[in-house]
Order: C-alpha cells, then sequence, then structure tokens
C-alpha cells in the first residue's frame, strides 16, 4: 500500500517534473517567441525605418499615393459631408423662421383684430345710404310729378312688407343670416380659395357685411377695408337686431335699373309699391341681387329665371314657402325699361325750376334736394296744368294750326301773391332745356303800351286826353312815319279808345311827351328786366325790346293786383320725411303803383276785351281785362288777359336754329298773324275750362284825377280841346269808348277785332313802304 503510495508519488513526481518540464519548454519558447516578435517589431521598425529611408521613391511613392487617395476621398467625403450640414443647417432655420414668422403673422393678426375690434365704433351712416329722393308734387300734395335724387331711394318703413320679401333676400345672398354673428367664416374661407385659385374675385359677406359696406363705409374692395367690413359686421351684430339690419339693407342696396332699395326697385320692375310685391316679383328681385344689371329679365332673361328658381328652392328647403307654394309660383312679368331722366318731357321744365328756386332761396343746397327726403308740394294746379300743354303745346290740340318749329310760351298765375298756377314751357326739357317762360325771349309788341300809360298816369295826364290817332304820322326823332296797323287812320282818339284799339300813332305821341327812359322804369316797377327794358330803344312804347313770359305774366300781375307786384314762385311748402313742414314759400309783394292808379290802367284795357282786339275772350262770361301785342314783322304775338285773381299770357315766335326771329309762316285755320287772332284763341279756349273752379271777381272802381292835356295842357291835343274832353270825362269806362268808336275815323278800326274770323290781322302787307328803314320796321307792330 506503501508502495503503492509511494509509485503514486514517484509517479506524481514524474508527473510534475514533466509538466514542469513542459511548462519551462512552453515558457522558453513563448520567451523565444516573444523574442523574435520584439526583434520583428525591432526589424519591421527598423526596416520600415531604412525602407522609408532607402526606397523613397518606391514604396514611399506607394505608400504616398495610397495616402493621397484615401486622403482625397476622406476629403470629398467629408466636403459632401459638410454640405449636407451646411444644407440641412439651412434648410432647418428657413422652416424655423417660417414657423416663427407665421406665428406671429397670425399673432399681430389677432392682436390687430382685437385692437380694431374694441376701438372701432359703429359710425354715422354713410350719407349716400342715408339718401332718400326728394318728391315733388302737385298743389293738391297727393299726384307726384317728379323726384330729385342722387341715386333713386326710396326709404320705407318694412314692417309694412310681406314677409316673404325679406326672406326671399335671405334665401337668396345669406342662408344663415338668423343664426350668424355678422360674419359666414365658411363663405369667406370658399371665398378666398376661389379668389386665389381662380384669380377671379368671389364675395363671401354675409347680408350684414354687405349692410355695413353700404350703410356705414361706402363700397370697398381692398382686404384691408374687407377686414374693417368684417369687424363692423361684428359690432353690428351685437348692437343691432336683425329686423333693423334686413330693412336697412333692403332699403340700400341697389338693384338695377337705377333703383336703390326695394321700394325704387319695385316701381321700377313691376309698377307697384313695395308692401304690394307678390311672391314671384319678391323672388326675382332677391335673385338678380349679385348682378342686377346683367341678370335683368330685359337683358339675360335665362340667367333671372335660373335666380328665381333658385331662391324659391331654398325658401322651400328652409321652410319659408310650402312646396305647393313654390310650384304655384310663376316667374313675373315686368315692366319695359323707362328712361332714367328724371327732367324727360314737360314736367322736366317744372323740377329744374322748382329746384332753382329752392336753392336760390338758400334754404335748401342741392345735395339736400338730392339726398333730403323731402316731399315739395309746388302751387301746380294738375288739372290746369295739363289742360295748359294741351291747349299750348304745338304736339297737341292745335298741332294742325301751328307751323312747325313754332315756339309756344305760357304761363297762368294768382297775382294775389305769385303763385304760378300752371305753365308751358316745352314739350321737353331733356330734348330741349331752354325755358319758354323764364329763359327764352320774344319781343312783347304792343303789350308794353300799358306801361307808358301807367306813366301817364302818375305824370297827371287824364286819359280822355286826346291824341291824333291818324296814320302815318311823322315824329321828331324818327326817320320815318310811324303807321298803324294795317294803316288805318282812327282820327282823334282819346287813351281808353287808343289802348282798346292798339293805336300806334298816339302812344309815339305820348313817348314823346312822357319820355322812354321814364316807360323803362315804369315797366321795370312792374316787373320786366331792368338789364333789357332800358329806355334806349326809340321804339320802347311799341315794344320792340326783349323780355320773358315770366316778366310781362308778373308785371301785368301788378296790374291786376291794385299795384302790388307780387314775387312769382312755384313752391308751395318743403315737407320733411316725416311730414312736417320745414319751408314755406314767403309771399313778397311791393306796392309799386297806388292802387287807384292800377285801377284806372286796367279800367282802360278792360275796352280790349269788350270792344277791341280781343273780343273773343267775352264769351267767358266775366269782367276780363287784357292787351294784345304784335313784334316787328309778325316776329312774335301775344295776348295777356287778366282779370283781379288770375292772370294768363300766351306767346308764340318763330326763332331760326340760331334762335333769331323770324316771320312766323301764316296760321293754318284763319288765324291772322296778330296778337289779336291765334293768341287771343288760346287764352279762350284755356280760360274757359280753367275758371270754372275760380270765382267771379269785379274789377275796383277807379277815379281819373288826371288833367286834359296832361300837367302842363300840351299832351296830345292839348288842354284847349276842351268840349271834346268834358263829353268823354264821364263816358270812359268800357261802354262809351265803344260808342266813340262809331265815328267816321273809326269806321275801319272798328271791325278789327282781333277774333278768329278777321282777315285784316295780315293787313300789314298793305304797309309796304314801311320797310325802307330800321326806324319804320319797328313800328309795323299795332296789336
Amino acid at each position: 500500500m506503501r508502495n503503492n503510495e509511494q509509485d503514486s508519488k514517484s509517479n506524481s513526481s514524474v508527473r510534475n517534473i514533466r509538466n514542469s518540464k513542459e511548462s519551462s519548454k512552453l515558457h522558453e519558447h513563448s520567451n523565444k517567441d516573444l523574442a523574435k516578435k520584439d526583434a520583428k517589431s525591432k526589424s519591421s521598425k527598423n526596416t520600415s525605418k531604412n525602407t522609408n529611408t532607402r526606397t523613397n521613391k518606391t514604396t514611399s511613392k506607394r505608400a504616398n499615393t495610397r495616402f493621397a487617395t484615401k486622403s482625397r476621398s476622406n476629403t470629398n467625403t467629408g466636403a459632401k459631408n459638410r454640405n449636407q450640414n451646411r444644407k440641412q443647417h439651412k434648410k432647418h432655420p428657413i422652416i424655423l423662421w417660417m414657423i416663427i414668422l407665421f406665428t406671429l403673422f397670425i399673432a399681430i393678426g389677432l392682436l390687430l383684430f382685437a385692437y380694431l375690434y374694441y376701438t372701432t365704433e359703429i359710425p354715422q351712416p354713410y350719407k349716400i345710404a342715408m339718401a332718400d329722393k326728394t318728391k315733388v308734387f302737385y298743389s293738391d300734395g297727393k299726384t307726384e310729378i317728379g323726384s330729385f335724387a342722387e341715386q333713386n331711394r326710396e326709404i320705407i318703413n318694412c314692417s309694412i312688407l310681406p314677409k316673404y320679401v325679406g326672406n326671399a333676400i335671405v334665401a337668396s345672398e345669406n342662408r344663415s343670416f338668423y343664426r350668424d354673428n355678422g360674419i359666414d367664416f365658411k363663405g369667406i374661407g370658399r371665398a378666398l380659395i376661389h379668389n386665389v385659385t381662380k384669380r377671379k374675385r368671389w364675395g363671401g359677406s354675409t347680408i350684414t357685411q354687405q349692410y355695413a359696406e353700404r350703410y356705414y363705409l361706402g363700397e370697398t374692395k381692398t382686404y384691408i377695408g374687407k377686414l374693417h367690413e368684417a369687424i363692423l359686421a361684428l359690432k353690428i351684430s351685437q348692437t343691432q337686431d336683425k329686423s333693423t339690419v334686413l330693412c336697412n339693407y333692403m332699403n340700400t342696396i341697389y338693384l338695377g335699373r337705377g333703383a336703390y332699395g326695394i321700394q325704387a326697385a319695385s316701381k321700377a320692375y313691376f309698377g307697384v309699391d313695395a308692401k304690394d310685391l307678390t311672391l314671384a316679383q319678391s323672388a326675382l328681385l332677391a335673385g338678380i341681387i349679385p348682378a342686377p344689371s346683367s341678370w335683368d329679365p330685359a337683358v339675360g332673361n335665362e340667367e333671372a329665371r335660373s335666380r328665381f328658381n333658385r331662391v324659391l328652392k331654398i325658401m322651400e328647403k328652409d321652410g319659408y314657402i310650402t312646396s305647393k307654394e313654390r310650384e304655384k309660383t310663376k316667374f313675373p312679368k315686368t315692366l319695359n325699361q323707362k328712361s332714367q331722366n328724371i327732367y324727360s318731357g314737360p314736367n322736366g321744365y317744372i323740377l329744374h325750376m322748382v329746384r332753382e328756386e329752392l336753392t336760390k332761396s338758400k334754404a335748401f343746397s342741392k345735395e339736400d334736394l338730392d339726398t333730403g327726403g323731402y316731399r315739395i308740394i309746388t302751387t301746380i294746379d294738375k288739372n290746369k296744368q295739363n289742360l295748359m300743354f294741351k291747349v299750348a303745346s304745338p304736339s297737341q290740340t292745335m298741332r294742325k294750326i301751328l307751323p312747325q318749329g313754332i315756339q309756344v310760351g305760357s304761363i297762368s298765375i294768382n297775382p294775389k301773391n305769385g303763385s304760378i298756377i300752371s305753365i308751358y314751357a316745352g314739350d321737353d326739357y331733356v330734348k330741349k332745356p331752354l325755358n319758354n317762360v323764364t329763359q327764352a325771349l320774344y319781343e312783347p309788341g304792343s303789350t308794353m303800351k300799358p306801361f307808358a300809360l301807367m306813366g301817364a298816369i302818375q305824370a297827371g295826364m287824364n286819359l280822355n286826353t286826346l291824341f291824333n290817332g291818324d296814320s302815318p304820322i311823322k315824329f321828331d326823332g324818327i326817320k320815318d312815319p310811324v303807321k298803324n296797323f294795317s294803316n288805318i287812320s282812327y282820327g282823334n282818339i282819346d287813351m281808353y279808345q287808343a289802348t282798346a284799339k292798339s293805336v300806334n300813332t298816339p302812344y309815339m305821341a305820348l313817348q314823346q311827351k312822357l319820355g322812354r327812359r321814364v316807360i323803362a322804369q315804369t315797366a321795370v316797377a312792374a316787373g320786366l328786366s331792368p338789364k333789357r327794358v332800358t329806355g334806349e330803344n326809340p321804339f320802347t312804347v311799341l315794344g320792340n325790346d326783349n323780355v320773358h313770359v315770366s316778366e310781362i305774366a308778373q308785371a301785368y300781375s301788378t296790374f291786376a293786383n291794385k299795384g302790388n307786384r307780387p314775387d312769382l314762385h312755384i313752391v308751395s311748402r318743403v315737407k320733411n320725411s316725416e311730414n312736417r313742414d320745414v319751408y314755406t314759400t314767403p309771399i313778397t309783394l311791393k306796392q309799386v303803383f297806388s292802387p287807384n292808379n292800377a285801377a284806372l290802367a286796367s279800367k282802360a284795357m278792360l275796352g280790349t276785351v269788350d270792344h277791341g282786339t280781343a273780343t273773343e275772350v267775352k264769351k267767358l262770361g266775366r269782367p276780363m281785362a287784357g292787351k294784345s301785342g304784335t313784334a316787328n314783322d309778325q316776329t312774335a304775338v301775344s295776348f295777356i288777359g287778366f282779370a283781379p285773381n288770375v292772370v294768363t299770357v300766351f306767346a308764340l315766335w318763330y326763332p331760326d336754329c340760331n334762335g333769331n326771329p323770324q316771320v312766323i309762316p301764316t296760321f293754318r285755320g284763319g288765324f291772322g298773324l296778330s296778337g289779336s287772332s291765334l293768341p287771343v284763341h288760346l287764352f279762350t279756349l284755356y280760360m274757359r275750362n280753367a275758371l270754372k273752379d275760380v270765382p267771379v271777381e269785379d274789377f275796383p272802381d277807379a277815379k281819373d284825377n288826371g288833367k286834359i292835356g296832361g300837367p302842363d295842357g300840351t299832351w296830345g291835343l292839348g288842354s284847349q280841346i276842351t268840349e271834346s274832353a268834358d263829353d268823354n270825362t264821364n263816358s270812359s269806362d268800357s261802354k262809351n269808348s265803344k260808342d266813340n268808336s262809331d265815328s267816321k275815323d273809326n269806321k275801319g278800326a272798328r271791325d278789327n277785332k282781333g277774333d278768329r274770323d278777321n282777315k285784316g290781322d295780315s293787313g300789314t302787307k298793305d304797309s309796304k313802304d314801311t320797310k325802307d328803314s330800321k326806324d319804320s320796321k319797328d313800328t309795323k307792330d299795332n296789336n
């Protein structure tokens, strides 16, 4: 056992020795390997060094080439990486800045919106949006003559409208109107996208926005303007109820045909008030709002029908109407589009006179009249105005008698206050804006003689003073003799007869004593213009100065109104939109002649109607005075007739294309070329019906306090002819004056009454020698 142990030990020792040797060998081998490695390493290093030194031109070149290649590769790769990094660095800041700027933009926008919202106040309504047209009415205050308007708008109270009128507009323009807060963000978004992508403007405004634009701002097209509009719409939606917004919108929206607002449009398209619109008419008007001029049925019928059907479908869908109502509603018929000129036709003259009178009064400006919504009540009587047009217009009753191109001016007034009752100034103001009553000029002829008569009365001459009425007579300062109409001689004649028969020679003799400047001053005091009637014309008394019809009418009103000269006016009063009087035309009268002297002059003119040149007027069956006139060479004829409560003038003349006077062509129908013929007839035709509601009023009595032969006894035949004068003193009324015309000297004159059957009115052809000089030409006028 021990041996085994020893053997075992022995074996173990052997193994240990063997292991030790192996280990030693391994160690030595390892050391050798390490030494070899070290040697190799050193050798390698030495070799490397030697190689670097020895083989510079070979190995070094290869190494350098490899290194350079690698270097270049690394350089290129690095450059690419650096470029990519730089690009990435560049991209990231741009995106970042875009985000920052966008955020800032949104923030600034919100801040700006908030600032504008809190600082914006609802302004005063845009003036033009508040503009309401001014209406002009006849004296009845109910019948409209016309209107003034910067825009054709008539503002109404929407409570009187059928509900479907407003509902149709909501269905067409803004279905969410009753739910939104004044802005439709979806609509704005759609419009913005459409405007950008299509490059074509497309509206996205709500009714409230459109109302804000039209009512407060005026038209806005810029984005800043639209922002302001949107903010204002928000404000409005918080301060005004929907019914107010919708009503104001309906009163301001443009609907074509020059019509602003639902009321004006209703009249323009259908001839009815807005309160009487049908469902069909309402749907049509609502449908064409976006493009009324293009979609007017008269222009774009198919589009108008399409929009009409669209509105009805939406109204049905939104519960405003039933399906049965929609099916029953047919496309409405519209009126033919009329001219938008408010001054067209004969009423244009009246409108222009009204406008001129009110602006001259300083009570109203032109802008006031265009936008104020006033109701102007004129003095024009509708029935008498229609009658005047019918009688005076060459296109009416007298069209077969009057020659083409003849001009007529006529006016009828109340002499007590100067109010114009009726007027004919032309057929169409647009075609011929010259007003034949207030602007055109004509020669009044013998209608100037009463002013010489009044001058003589004021100078102290008795109208029974006799003058030589023969024809012709040579006067100092006048080259050729003066002749009477038809060259008739009347012998010795007083001024009553000379006035009734319109005898020239006594009046020329009167002018010699009185002085033509006194005659002119008297005429100006009565109402004629001092610019045209100066007294410089040697034939002032025979009416060779030009005048307006309105002037001569005013002057004769002074006779009719007891010497009180009235200022003519066509406006009675003005009411505001609330029907309250805001202006009444003041009645202006000026006493220029004494009542007795005016009555005495009128008394002389009573003879014109009773037995003189206007006997046709007697058919009226009431006291009427007047005077006829025929201008030089029959270039104008006229008649002025009056009673204490009415004065009416008819004048006719014949200008060339430049407005220069021409001889009037012969009237057809047997009328002569004198004031005692056709003008008298027209006057009678008009007054026969115009006086039906006018009470009969007698002329006042007059006393002639003058001296026979004038103040110094040398006028006419002088004061020495006392017997004849005394005989006539108590017979100076119309009846006795008529008796005086029975003398032999007056035989030829008595037949010259100037009524329709008289052929003697054209007798001026007998006075051929009067054409030899200018002076004698001026004396051809008699009647």
